[in-house]
């Protein structure tokens, strides 16, 4: 090799040159772009890089200039920075140290996001929100194989549910293409789920997953078409991309979101400790509660035991009753033959005061005298009847207009039967009839008088 012309510099004296000779020449400028990968750690500063899209540039605002920025930094905000160009020595990062910062509008990412937000919420392909098995039988977890994310949720699901059947599919997550590689995985889950029943919708459940990053590292997990596949995946799916400030349309289109990949573990498994302790309370309840039982059944046990006498005691018992009972029974049969007897010769006695053939006798006495007082009594009322009957016929016959007319008086009746009363009623020339005491005569009206 060549030998060196003169001392070769240090990497922080080169950096420290670079710096100064940098700081002194180009001075404060005014930059616009868009900010990406927005970070406060706790010291007050924020560092953030601002691009465009061919480059980007890191920038520094420290924790003096912070204070005077009235809104809040965050990523997709289009901004006019001004600021001096500097080096980070200790990294050799090149970047701007910014003083001022002014709103520029929207930056072209999130202008984009948000249009086709808007564009795939009012097709519906937001509208998932199956519920998830809990437990899943079987967990599908679509990530990079390498990242932090796997090993977040792996490390949870030991911790909390060791019993988990857990798949990896390894895909890109970033870059160009981690979004087709996600669709075409997600297409050959879904035709084994519907081919040959490898997944089933109702007990397996597909976690996509990544860490943290800025809006462009997240980015492929805005792509339309992603989007789409997990609006039609027959798994349900739960979306944990990015850290809990990170929102994507993955999330939206998922049927469950969780706002980091540790949190979706936790999300998807019950808690071993938990169930333990649960476990632990339930066997107390039921170790008391037998206990209890048992109490419950050793005090009736010396109840039933006290009541409890011997065989024998207890038939010389039942004999006593017996005999009992059969006294009883003895003497109440005694008295219903007593009572009876009594009842029969009461019967009896009834029954010979009220003897049929004496009655008999009795009426046959009455229907003679009967009879004797009707055959004496009915020639006198027939006599009786025959007097009042000539007494009513001769006050009829003396009444009768017929005894008026045998003494030579009549009756004159015109043409209707109708009796003449006066001589002003007829006509001359009038037929009348004459009703005499025997008889009818025809006569004709010649003339009439009025006196």
């Amino acid at each position: 090799m060549p030998q060196p012309a003169e001392p070769a510099l240090s990497v922080s004296e080169l950096n420290r040159r670079a710096r100064l000779l940098l700081e002194r020449d180009f001075g404060q400028c005014w930059v616009e772009g868009e900010l990406s990968g927005v970070s406060r750690p706790a010291s007050g500063h924020v560092y953030f890089t601002l691009k465009d899209d061919r480059a980007q540039l890191r920038c520094a605002l420290f924790r003096n200039r912070a204070r005077f920025v009235a809104t809040p930094l965050k990523d997709g905000d289009r901004v006019r920075l001004l600021g001096k160009l500097s080096i980070f020595e200790p990294r050799g990062d090149y970047q701007l140290i910014v003083d001022a910062v002014q709103p520029a509008g929207q930056g072209d990412l999130l202008v984009a996001f948000e249009q086709l937000k808007q564009r795939l919420a009012a097709e519906g392909v937001f509208a998932n929100a199956r519920p998830l098995p809990f437990p899943p039988r079987h967990l599908l977890v679509m990530t990079s194989p390498t990242g932090a994310a796997i090993r977040d949720v792996l490390a949870v699901l030991t911790t909390r549910w060791p019993l988990s059947q857990v798949s990896v599919i390894p895909v890109p997550v970033q870059g160009r293409e981690a979004a087709p590689a996600m669709i075409r995985a997600l297409a050959l889950i879904n035709r084994f789920s519907q081919a040959d029943g490898r997944f089933d919708p109702d007990r397996d459940v597909l976690l996509i997953t990544r860490g943290g990053g800025s809006l462009e590292d997240l980015w492929a997990f805005n792509d339309e078409h992603l989007a789409r596949a997990i609006f039609h995946s027959r798994l349900p799916v739960m979306s944990a991309v990015g850290h809990e400030v990170d929102v994507t349309l993955a999330d939206f289109a998922a049927d469950v979101r969780a706002p980091t990949p540790s949190a979706a573990a936790e999300q998807l498994v019950p808690d071993q400790r938990d169930l333990m302790h649960r476990l632990s309370q339930l066997g107390a309840r039921l170790l008391r509660a037998q206990r209890g039982r048992l109490d419950v059944e050793a005090q009736r046990l010396d109840h039933l035991r006290a009541r409890l006498r011997h065989p024998g005691e207890r038939l010389v018992q039942q004999r006593q009753h017996l005999n009992q009972l059969e006294g009883r029974l003895q003497r109440a049969m005694y008295a219903s033959l007593a009572m009876n007897r009594q009842r029969q010769q009461h019967a009896r006695a009834r029954l010979r005061a009220f003897d049929p053939t004496q009655q008999l006798r009795q009426a046959q006495q009455r229907l003679t005298l009967a009879q004797a007082r009707l055959y004496t009594a009915m020639p006198r009322q027939l006599e009786n009847h025959r007097a009042r009957l000539s007494s009513v016929v001769r006050e009829l016959q003396a009444v009768s207009p017929l005894a008026v007319l045998s003494r030579g008086y009549s009756i004159l009746e015109d043409d209707k039967g109708h009796v003449v009363r006066r001589a002003q009623d007829t006509q001359p020339g009038q037929g009348l009839t004459a009703r005499l005491g025997e008889g009818r005569l025809k006569l004709e009206v010649k003339r009439r008088f009025s006196r």
